[in-house]
């Protein structure tokens, strides 16, 4: 049986998985992103390919990674801070030169709807599809019959909208899953995390709820944005933390009527199926799917 490899590469962690012509997964890990001092992301990338092809024939890679993604190039041409020294990583040559297999590079938000549309809650024969991810920043990608990105491929950047001159934060800044850990710091230390926080609340802890409550509100504002800009037929929350189900959506819908006229509201909002994995399976859905 021949293998594609996927590679997820995030700010904090880079996730891989082989997965089979059958469409099953195989060695699905991760290791901790390095800093990208001296190419050592792609070396990073090159040790697992490495890693998942010693016993087994790889027919292809799929990447799905931070920053802008020009995806007929496969390469990256704007990279915030997250990951430093990264723009102009230009990962299609790179990989291919070294593997001489085809390789599918797309940003990591559009992979993580390209997932979900092949493998989780909505799937492809829907159109008007918008997919948030919240981690360490926060991204947007839109399927209307194709995956829409902008003349310069800058559509979706949700994460920058939503400037606030006074904090001078925009929206990733107070929504993300690093805002959030910044505020369970600020209140509890370092022995707390994110998981604590919702594990209380769920216990009807009233400050933790409230973190949580507060947290959740910010992200309503960026999806009601989203709603009067492009009245989606679906909104799909993505990221790690989208591991909370129903509770963080609860939360969220709690929140989002605030922000809207009345009767504004039709798009249905869920949680990623794949959770954490969507962007995995997206990374090489081409491969599988002919119609993307």
């Amino acid at each position: 049986m021949h293998y594609f490899c996927a590679i997820d590469i995030g700010g904090t962690y880079i996730k891989y998985a082989l997965l089979g012509e059958n469409e099953k997964t195989y060695q699905h890990s991760k290791v901790k992103t390095p800093k990208n001092i001296n190419n050592n992301i792609m070396k990073q990338v090159k040790q697992i390919i490495n890693y998942c092809s010693s016993n087994k024939k790889i027919k292809g890679i799929g990447v799905s990674t931070a920053g802008i993604v020009d995806r007929e190039k496969g390469k990256v041409i704007y990279a915030g801070p997250t990951i430093q020294n990264y723009s102009g990583t230009d990962i299609k040559k790179e990989l291919f030169n070294c593997y001489n297999v085809p390789v599918f590079v797309e940003n990591d938000v559009k992979a993580a709807l390209l997932g979900e549309l092949w493998k989780g809650s909505v799937g492809f024969d829907k159109d008007n599809v918008f997919c948030l991810t919240i981690g360490t920043g926060i991204g947007g990608a839109y399927f209307n019959n194709e995956l829409i990105d902008g003349d310069n491929l800058q559509a979706n950047s949700i994460g920058y909208m939503l400037y606030d001159k006074k904090s001078k934060t925009n929206y990733e800044m107070r929504a993300s899953t690093s805002a959030l850990s910044s505020i369970i710091k600020k209140k509890y230390g370092d022995n707390t995390d994110i998981k604590d926080v919702f594990a209380y609340a769920k216990n009807g802890n009233v400050d933790c709820n409230l973190i949580i409550k507060n947290w959740s509100e910010e992200i309503a504002k960026g999806i009601s944005n989203i709603i009067l800009l492009l009245d989606p037929s679906y909104i799909i929350i993505g990221g790690g933390v989208s591991a909370q189900g129903d509770f963080l959506l609860k939360h969220i819908k709690d929140k989002i009527g605030a922000f809207l006229p009345r009767g504004f509201w039709k798009t249905e909002i869920t949680i990623a199926k794949l959770a954490n994995d969507a962007a995995i399976y997206g990374a090489v859905s081409p491969f599988f799917v002919k119609s993307i």
